[in-house]
């Protein structure tokens, strides 16, 4: 049995194909159309997801997608008219848009499935799921467990902000749920639009500024924004927000109560913003170790699975892993919308159709999240050529140690290698690399590779066997979801002046031996990298460790500010020659800057739209 999962129209459209309860491909819209969070029809996902499975739709049994837009337009309908006259500003805009298009888009759906089998029978076969239904699908039916239960959290689905589930076999049974427009999504994002970021795109940003300040507004989000129960529960006090009427997310009460306007982009990052990102952090964490506890007592449950757009807080996870309320907790790789696509497909599988899941314990079946597209040399070689590129061709073996001599030189890698990654981050097959032992890597990286704020953390790829040893965890941290403190044993001891230091001026401070992937506060975003999984990759690693004795470098994903990550051997030429990257390895073929044809450079400051 084949199914398709689609999620589109609201942000990070993406496809997924499931075949006899296996994952065989996903991706998200974005990495083809490069159109950073497209949320159009994913067209060109839907296609790869096909043509990877050597199907056709006319071969798929289902196409399930991943929230029921009648109950959505529902929920705007009944917040529009609580609110009347307060919100008709932004009903204005809204609705003509839901009903040309979001309110009938079955008729949608069905107009651009057509394209692949136009006599398909698609008043049988398509499928609708709830969208927290379809994140805590795309939680409990890939991950290791047999029994678990199953929080998400986002901004909001139909009605859902917030839902406790619990997983057995093949069955997921919603417990309890708290509805729009109580949300912690919200909440968070209100911080992330209030400090000058962009919504559903910049909130990891305010989790990257919080180690720079201290949490002193925690305590007036607690005392004015939101009402947060023993068990983790909570209600917002909506005079501070403008989302439910308005065009903003924030108004001028919440202005007045946190010291002045929101943020410019333009404008620069004050210690009081990094303050502000502290605090909202600070409360996200404790709603979330509450909820987390609260859970544990309900059900009983030894295991938690984590889904939707909160539960890509990796600080917030690593604090529920440390609390200890449960043996294991997994948390999906695309936990945004993105994996909304691949939780329907599960959904429909197992739910709708009744089909048996298997758990063995230990391995999830995300097969390391490496779900897009992949390559083959000749490809390679023939796309490179055309570029204009000019390179030379490795032996296999030779790639790794190669390339771990050019990181081990100080040299910033672009790696290209295997299947894309599916979910926001870059775990080793669309990545760029650098040296965690220098000093300066991490700023060398945001400025002149990434094009970003300098503020911003790098996240370091280990060993699996040998993360104990560098940081404290001793567990799997496969997809980037847990922050752990650097190994006592590894700090750099602080001296007097450099303990004074605030804000960004702590940043040039090294803190340990992996200074490029150490936080201010200690902390590092850790990916363990499994020889199972991915095996060039994790060559790499022991190679790069046989040359220093370290096995840990730094990841970030291949792409500069704005940009979609790299998805074909083009693309990452053009962005090779767009950055000041000195070597890239695509497959086996290995490209030096100062070998390249300068008419090709291309400048890519400015080239894409802020994220």
């Amino acid at each position: 049995m084949q199914i398709l999962g689609i999620s589109a129209f609201y942000h990070d459209s993406a496809a997924a194909l499931v075949r006899d309860g296996e994952v065989v491909a996903a991706a998200q819209e974005e990495r083809f159309s490069r159109k950073k969070h497209d949320a159009r029809f994913p067209r060109h996902a839907v296609e790869f997801c096909l043509a990877h499975a050597g199907s056709t739709l006319d071969e798929v049994d289902y196409v399930a997608f991943y929230d029921k837009p009648f109950l959505k337009f529902e929920r705007l309908l009944e917040t529009y008219l609580a609110f009347a006259p307060r919100g008709f500003s932004s009903f204005r805009v809204a609705i003509p848009v839901w009903l040309r298009e979001k309110l009938f888009l079955k008729d949608l759906l069905r107009r651009e499935l057509k394209r692949w089998a136009p006599r398909y029978p698609w008043e049988e076969r398509l499928l609708f799921a709830e969208h927290h239904l379809s994140h805590a699908a795309s939680a409990f039916y890939p991950s290791p467990f047999a029994k678990a239960a199953i929080l998400t959290l986002d901004g909001v689905g139909e009605w859902t902000t917030t839902s406790l589930a619990q997983g057995e076999g093949n069955r997921i049974e919603i417990l309890r749920e708290i509805h729009f427009p109580h949300s912690l999504g919200l909440l968070y994002s209100a911080f992330t639009y209030y400090t000058g970021f962009k919504v559903n795109s910049g909130e990891y940003k305010v989790m990257g500024l919080a180690p720079y300040g201290e949490p002193r507004y925690a305590q007036a989000i607690f005392d004015d924004l939101i009402d947060l129960k023993p068990d983790g529960t909570f209600r917002l006090n909506l005079d501070f927000f403008d989302y439910c009427t308005g065009l903003t997310m924030t108004n001028r009460r919440f202005d007045e109560r946190f010291g002045g306007p929101p943020r410019k982009p333009s404008e620069p990052v004050t210690q009081r913003h990094m303050n502000l990102a502290a605090s909202v952090q600070a409360v996200t964490e404790e709603a979330m170790l509450r909820l987390t506890r609260s859970v544990a007592r309900e059900t009983g449950a030894e295991n938690l699975c984590l889904a939707g757009g909160v539960a890509l807080n990796c600080v917030a996870n690593g604090k529920v892993l440390r609390d200890g309320r449960f043996k294991g907790l997994w948390v999906q790789p695309a936990a945004g919308d993105a994996g909304g696509a691949l939780g329907a497909a599960l959904s429909a599988y197992h739910g709708f159709a009744g089909q048996p899941r298997e758990a063995n314990g230990s391995h999830d079946r995300m097969r390391g999240s490496y779900l897009g597209p992949v390559f083959a040399q000749q490809d390679i070689e023939r796309r490179l050529t055309a570029a204009g590129a000019r390179f030379e061709v490795l032996p296999e073996d030779e790639v790794p140690r190669v390339c771990a001599r050019e990181i081990a030189d100080g040299k910033a890698l672009g790696w290209f290698q295997g299947r894309m990654e599916f979910g926001p981050r870059a775990l080793g097959g669309r990545s760029i690399l650098g040296d965690a032992r220098s000093p300066t890597m991490q700023r060398m990286l945001n400025l002149k590779v990434k094009y970003r704020e300098s503020f911003r953390p790098f996240a370091p790829s280990v060993l699996r066997e040998r993360v104990a040893d560098w940081f404290e965890l001793d567990g799997d941290s496969p997809y980037m979801l847990l922050v752990a403190d650097v190994a006592k044993g590894r700090r750099r001891a602080m001296s007097d002046e450099e303990q004074a230091l605030f804000g960004i001026d702590k940043l040039n401070v090294p803190r340990s031996e992996i200074p490029a992937v150490t936080h201010v506060d200690y902390s590092a975003r850790i990916q363990t990298v499994h020889r199972e999984t991915n095996p060039r990759y994790h060559a790499l690693l022991s190679a790069f460790e046989a040359l220093t004795g370290c096995p840990v470098i730094v990841n970030t994903s291949f792409n500069v500010r704005g940009e979609p990550i790299v998805c074909t051997p083009e693309d990452a030429f053009q962005c090779f020659m767009g950055t000041e990257l000195e070597t890239l390895a695509v497959g086996n073929c290995l490209l030096r800057k100062e070998a390249q044809d300068p008419a090709l450079r291309r400048n890519y400051v400015g080239a894409f739209e802020p994220d």
